[in-house]
Formats: structure tokens, sequence, C-alpha cells
């Protein structure tokens, strides 16, 4: 069973806090950013956790369990999408079962309240409805390695990374089939769409390159050249930027996408992956697996402003607005 180690089942303050998965711990830590303060740290019951979506009232956060390997690699494979309450402070008695071990990993709410969730080991999107409790579909993808997961603002398209592979597939999340899958690279790695969904970016794992996806042509259109291999990204809410995390560098990168091409870097900790734009204010946060800190960056200054110590391997980020 998941312990909380804080006193009391704390919600956070009314600007919102910062949920941070931890791979090297097993654990899930709410965090507010403002003050560096740990609401609570749960550990997983199963082993391990990569990423968290948290429910649209703010009110629940899922936390699909991986496994103990990595991508294509030979270890253990999960089946299970684990519950926290966030008002509570605690994983719920049961979880959500997928029904055999597929390596559930990238987990994203579309606009109809529905759970979308990588499941690897199917090459599918999983489609969970809270409510129930339970998987209600699986949406084919075509490929294997189905790893991340972006999803369109009208909850039409899915777009999925699939690592080994090197392909992006196109999802009708509606009539819950795959569309198109469109050949990128030799590996990929995470992905992301702009705001106005007219681009899908996912990163060469072999080369120092982003590529950038036409969503009207279904092709690669762009190729964007980064100083380092490039890993996560996110765009901002204007639409003018998108960050791009670079481990090898510890640093993010900053695209201008009116010019589709790298405007600046920031230094971060070390080994970034993941990073989380807030939508009400300028800030990101970018999670750092090497020393298991979360950089907040100024999106005005273009300046990292602080650093929260989360734990070994911090990793998926999700974020619980204020009340």
């Amino acid at each position: 069973m998941g312990q909380s180690k804080s006193s009391s089942p704390m919600t956070g303050d009314s600007a919102g806090s910062l949920l941070v998965v931890a791979q090297g711990n097993d654990s899930v830590t709410r965090i507010d950013p403002e003050s560096g303060a740990k609401l609570f740290t749960l550990k997983t019951r199963e082993v391990r956790a990569h990423e968290v979506a948290v429910s649209p009232d703010g009110h629940w956060a899922y936390l699909p369990i991986y496994g103990d390997s990595g991508v294509g690699m030979p270890g253990s494979s999960g089946r299970d999408i684990e519950v926290l309450d966030l008002q509570k402070g605690t994983l719920t008695p049961s979880g959500i079962d997928l029904g055999r071990p597929v390596r559930p990993h990238c987990a994203k709410f579309g606009p109809d309240g529905l759970l979308y969730v990588t499941a690897e080991l199917d090459n599918a999107i999983d489609v969970i409805d809270p409510s129930q409790g339970k998987k209600i579909a699986s949406i084919d993808t075509r490929e294997p390695e189905s790893h991340m997961l972006a999803i369109t603002r009208d909850g039409k398209r899915g777009y999925t990374a699939n690592v080994g592979s090197g392909t992006v597939s196109v999802l009708d999340l509606v009539a819950r089939k795959p569309l198109a899958v469109i050949p990128v690279a030799e590996t990929v790695q995470r992905i992301s769409l702009s705001v106005d969904d007219r681009w899908v970016f996912t990163s060469d794992q072999k080369k120092p390159r982003l590529a950038v996806i036409d969503t009207d042509t279904q092709k690669v259109a762009n190729w964007i050249p980064l100083p380092s291999i490039g890993y996560g990204t996110a765009p901002t809410p204007d639409g003018k930027w998108l960050l791009v995390s670079m481990p090898d560098a510890s640093q993010v990168a900053v695209v201008d996408l009116s010019a589709m091409k790298v405007d600046r870097t920031i230094s971060v900790g070390v080994h970034p992956v993941q990073i989380l734009v807030r939508s009400d204010q300028p800030l990101a946060y970018v999670s750092s697996m090497g020393d298991g800190k979360v950089s907040v960056l100024d999106l005005k200054e273009w300046k990292v402003t602080k650093t929260l110590d989360i734990a070994p391997g911090a990793d998926g980020l999700g974020w619980v607005a204020g009340k």
C-alpha cells in the first residue's frame, strides 16, 4: 500500500500545485512550486510509474504502471493504472486493471472526459472510462512501442510516438481506428502538438534534429536542427515558442516557431526529460532524471528562477489547478 509521508492530506494553495513522478524511488510527490514545500510523497504499490495524468476536476491523478525496464528492453511489464485521490492524499484501494501486461505509459485526458493510455505491448491506445474505472476500448496504432501520445484540442485526433519503429501513428479517436502511419526517423521519442494543432513535433533520437509534421498532409514538412539530441517538447500558450529538452546537454532549447529555428538555449538540471508549461502564468517546469530536480523557467526572462528538489529519477509531471 502507498503511504503518505505528510502528516495530513494537504491540498496545496489557491495557485495550484505540481505532481512529479520519480522513477528512482517509485514515488509521486505533490509540491507547492512557489514555496518548494512538499505537500506529500507517496510510494506506488507496483514498479514503476513514469507518467501522471490529472483529472479535469483536479480530484484524481492516474499513474500507469510501466514496469522496471526501458522501452523495448527486457524486464517486468505492468498491467495496471494506480489512482491517487488528491483530496485525501492517498492511493485508492484498487486501481484500473488493463486485463494483461501491456506496459501502459503515457496517459492523457481528452475533452470527452475519457482517459487515453498508451499500451506498448499491444501496439495500441487503451481507452479508459474513469467513472467506471475500467477499459472500454482499444485503438490499434499499427506500430510497436507506441510510447507517448498527443491529442488535438477538439479530441478528434491522436498522435503517438512509436519509439523503435521511428514512426508517428495518426488515430481517429471518435471512430477509434488508425488513419495513417508517418515514417519519421530510425528512432523517435516524445510528441507534442502546436497550440493550433497545425504541427506535430517529435525528436529524432539518432541525430540532433526535431521533426515538424504537417497535420494536413500527414508528412514531415520540416526538420529543425538542434544543438543536441532532443527529447520532450512543449509549446507556449501563445503559440510562438516550443521548448525542447536536451538530456545530454542538460539544456532546454527554445524554438521560434515562426522561423522554425532555435532562438536560444537555457541550462537546467542534469538530464532533463519532461516539460510542463503553465497556461495561466509565463512559467514552465522541467524535470531532470539525472539529479532528481525540477527547474522552474521564467518564460519572460528566459531563465531558471528556482530549483525544486524532488527525488531520484524525476520524470513525469502533472498540474493540479488551484481552487
